[in-house]
């Protein structure tokens, strides 16, 4: 921490408020979701290409055909989260909507628990279960308000589900190539998958307003650049899980900006489905990290022996 020129917690603070304007810059835009996910993703690329060329390329020749397997899948999950969740900005509010995504963690632990057998522990079920409180809280107070909003709280849960196999995805692949080489990859793959959407939906790549094509760019940079890569810079310094938790915060800048840029109210089943989510969690991170401080422990133990 002493060798950090900056202070990792204001870098990460930064990052935090970063992916806090995607919903806002989604909200504004007018065009369909299909175009703002294939445009943030395009620009991306774009802009991430020189610095791949230039020193990532040859990671390429590590990958094999599974991971090319599950690369396509994961580029596949993310496009249709993206997809999903700017889908559910047009039918709920900002508040519900990002705080409804934050479920991530969760979503991850079922996954791990099905699929590579991750142990479950009650605190962890009891995480799990006030979490799923918390939404039901939100849905059904957005389900007094409208129908709409309910289908736009159900779509971002999918979208939430779907960043989540995203990461599994990915999770045996990361072990054998870089941060840069992989993200890379599932971006480009991504981009292809919502080409090929918007294409079979019939929306047009163009013209659009010159403030589209601002926030488009925009989202390549602030939230997907700017934000995701201070949060890989500042695991230098501090936990995965200390990031994990100030990612929490996100749905709070979100509703911030949210009230002052948009003038979106925020209804008390909001605040109170959030709180739940958060503390729900909020206590799955604490257990999963002393689950895996456990877990080294013991392999310790075993290599000693």
């Amino acid at each position: 921490m002493s060798d950090a020129k900056v202070n990792p917690y204001l870098i990460l603070a930064i990052g935090v408020i970063s992916v806090s304007t995607s919903a806002i810059l989604v909200k504004v835009s007018s065009a369909p979701s299909g175009i703002l996910a294939f445009y943030r993703l395009f620009f991306t690329v774009l802009l991430m290409s020189p610095v791949f060329f230039l020193k990532y390329v040859k990671e390429l020749k590590l990958i094999t055909l599974r991971d090319w397997m599950f690369s396509i899948l994961a580029g596949v999950f993310l496009a249709f989260h993206f997809i999903l969740w700017f889908e559910s900005l047009h039918y709920t509010s900002v508040a519900s909507s990002t705080v409804l995504v934050t479920l991530q963690p969760l979503f991850a632990f079922i996954g791990a628990y099905l699929f590579f057998q991750e142990k479950l522990t009650a605190k962890a079920l009891l995480s799990a279960v006030l979490a799923v409180a918390g939404s039901f809280i939100i849905s059904w107070g957005d389900f007094r308000i409208s129908g709409s909003a309910l289908w736009g709280d159900i779509l971002a849960l999918i979208a939430c589900a779907l960043i989540t196999g995203y990461l599994l995805f990915g999770q045996t692949i990361r072990k054998r190539l870089s941060l840069m080489t992989y993200t890379y990859l599932v971006y480009v793959i991504s981009s292809i998958v919502l080409l090929l959407y918007v294409f079979v939906q019939s929306e047009s790549l163009g013209p659009y307003p010159k403030e589209d094509w601002i926030y488009f760019i925009l989202l390549a940079i602030i939230p997907t650049l700017l934000g995701h890569t201070l949060f890989n810079w500042s695991l230098k310094w501090l936990s995965t899980s200390t990031i994990s938790m100030a990612i929490l915060f996100e749905p709070i800048g979100a509703s911030l900006l949210a009230y002052w840029l948009l003038g979106e109210k925020v209804l008390m089943t909001q605040v109170l489905g959030g709180m739940v989510i958060m503390t729900g969690v909020t206590l799955f991170l604490i257990e999963e990290r002393k689950l895996k401080k456990l877990t080294q422990v013991s392999e310790v133990k075993t290599d000693a022996l």
